[in-house]
């Protein structure tokens, strides 16, 4: 096997003792002194507040650090008696029952039955008769956003606004040290609370030091009384371009939307190179764990793109980081005139840039072409003129950026759709536009993702945690165009997955299970969903793998394990072309490998 003693995954070594080091000292834990990190860490060995440790924290990122140890060349390696599957490169569904890997890290040969076995293989893996899958690709997430969410306060378990209270009570007096109490994940929709929280509320919590939570879906942010003071926030700010201040009697109320973000954001401390170097390895454990081999990064910045290469050059770079810069500034500083090349044997490429174009449903800044149904005075924010969209998409595409457009209500979409019609024709090269997440679209125009070639990036599990959302913003006229996914199919358009990670679970089996069922964890709603939008299991496959590669130009690499692909893959428990979606569901990776070693493996 090809992660045992001598033969640990990424052969160059360098860096690897200092990392195993960093990770068990009191020096490396990542705390920011008075920063952002729970000062615990220096007790735990691990970023995080004691009443809810990170899952990928202590032994499991000592584990994962002694993955970066030193390892030899590659050399052949026999993965055999497996049920194994994968699409290929016309989507079509392959079944074997051996994988051969050359000494490159690339898929050698698939083996039937009946095909004779290499003789004598370097390294050899029994399968024991499970089932072998591609390694799963997340096409739209935030890596950094990931580690920072298992090293912060985290409130998306919180089931209302006095659970909510008392985790922020509970972390601030865990952290007495900490100037600034920050962190994230609030929905008051879960919470059922028929409005947005407000800074009383989160006074009545902590108000000896500022507070600055942000919501579920990143859009939106809640301060109190202190953070508000702390930034020079008053009755007299105005709400910037593309945000909006939230006002109770004429005051800002606590809840800051979109653009409006940043006079909070401004005035709290920011992290350091360390502390982001921390939030990268914890994000890539968790990521490892739940088996995402490869990641869209959507909106890095440069400080998160220095912290891809520091990691990159110490070799604890293990999984693929396919990045889209957070606009124009960002994607220039980045990679100057053109996408950067492969780096770190096809772990990193800077591939294009995100434009974010309207905000999200529960924020309500999602743009609609009619007010929502639950604020008739509300149609969300355009968070750039046509002209502005128009600019940097020929500024990115210029210099053979793919572009990468946010929009979620039906106005945005159409607006995107209209600025690509308006440029295509015009521009060079393939272009291989970009919709993030499409959740709303008027059926009028699911047509021209097809007739554009627009590949539509959506998240299955949004689905489920926004129905309810969804219908109170839209009113049941508008749900058709709602998370569309057979329909924008049906009309041959490109759908790649993702989860929108820390918005939602990285965890890529409840993806797929939403995706060809349009039900939750608890199987509701019974039969799923508007299921007529429900797609296929190998659709759903191809999503996360096939097509989600094709999104970010890697199908030449990634996505399938057709021979002279890049060996990743996972060992599951069961086939999900045959398991419920329940089952599939409660599916985890068994193993986890990458070019051809293995990163993970449950229980060790």
């Amino acid at each position: 096997m090809r992660d045992g003693g001598k033969n640990h995954p990424l052969p160059q070594a360098a860096g690897a003792a200092r990392l195993a080091s960093l990770l068990a000292s009191r020096s490396g834990v990542g705390r920011l002194r008075g920063r952002l990190a729970h000062p615990a860490a220096t007790r735990s060995g691990c970023a995080g507040p004691s009443f809810a440790a990170p899952p990928a924290c202590g032994r499991g990122l000592l584990l994962f650090a002694a993955l970066l140890l030193t390892a030899p060349a590659h050399a052949d390696t026999l993965v055999d008696n497996v049920n194994g599957i994968t699409l290929d490169a016309d989507g079509k569904l392959v079944r074997f029952t051996g994988l051969v890997i050359g000494p490159d890290g690339k898929v050698k040969q698939l083996l039937d039955r009946r095909d004779k076995r290499p003789e004598r293989p370097d390294f050899k893996e029994d399968g024991k008769g499970r089932t072998l899958i591609p390694g799963l690709i997340d096409a739209h997430g935030h890596v950094m956003g990931l580690g920072f969410s298992l090293m912060l306060l985290d409130l998306s378990d919180t089931n209302s606004l006095e659970e909510a209270q008392a985790a922020i009570r509970a972390y601030a007096a865990e952290n007495p040290e900490m100037p600034w109490i920050i962190g994230r994940g609030w929905n008051q929709e879960k919470w059922g609370l028929g409005r947005f929280p407000t800074s009383a509320d989160l006074d009545a919590a902590v108000a000896d030091r500022p507070v600055w939570l942000e919501r579920v879906d990143g859009h939106a942010g809640w301060a109190n009384s202190a953070a508000m003071t702390a930034a020079k926030v008053t009755a007299a700010s105005k709400s910037p371009e593309g945000g909006r201040i939230e006002t109770t009697a004429g005051k800002p109320s606590g809840v800051f939307v979109d653009a409006a973000m940043g006079l909070i954001d401004n005035a709290k401390p920011k992290p350091l190179a360390r502390d982001r170097d921390r939030a990268l390895l914890l994000a890539q454990a968790k990521l490892l764990e739940q088996g995402i081999t490869a990641i869209t990064d959507m909106g890095t910045t440069i400080e998160e793109w220095q912290s891809f290469r520091r990691a990159g050059d110490r070799k604890q770079l293990a999984i693929r980081i396919l990045s889209y810069g957070g606009d124009i500034d960002n994607m220039a500083i980045i990679a100057g005139g053109e996408p950067t090349p492969w780096l770190y044997d096809d772990r990193l490429r800077m591939v294009g840039v995100k434009l974010y174009l309207d905000g999200a449903l529960g924020s309500r800044g999602a743009w609609l072409k009619a007010p929502y149904a639950d604020a008739p005075g509300q149609k969300g924010l355009p968070l750039l003129t046509p002209a502005q969209l128009r600019n940097k998409m020929v500024r990115a595409s210029m210099d053979k950026f793919q572009v990468a457009i946010h929009a979620i209500g039906d106005a945005a979409n159409a607006e995107a759709l209209a600025a690509i019609a308006d440029l295509d024709a015009d521009l060079p090269g393939n272009r291989r536009w970009r919709i993030e997440h499409a959740q709303v679209i008027d059926p009028a125009d699911i047509g021209r993702f097809a007739e554009l070639k627009v590949v539509a990036s959506m998240q299955p599990v949004h689905q489920t945690s926004d129905r309810t959302m969804a219908e109170a913003r839209l009113g049941p006229d508008r749900l058709k165009g709602a998370y569309a996914w057979r329909s924008l199919a049906t009309s041959r358009a490109r759908l790649a997955f993702g989860s929108d990670v820390p918005v939602e679970s990285a965890n890529p089996f409840a993806g797929l299970a939403v995706a060809i069922s349009r039900t939750d964890e608890k199987g509701q709603p019974f039969g799923g969903w508007r299921p007529e939008e429900a797609v296929s299991r190998e659709a759903a496959l191809d999503g996360f793998t096939r097509t989600a590669a094709y999104a970010a130009f890697a199908e030449d690499r990634l996505g399938t394990l057709m021979p002279g692909m890049r060996a990743d893959f996972l060992i599951v428990g069961e086939d999900p072309m045959l398991a419920s979606p329940e089952a599939i569901r409660r599916m985890v990776p068994l193993e986890t490998w990458i070019g051809g070693y293995r990163y993970y493996k449950k229980g060790d």
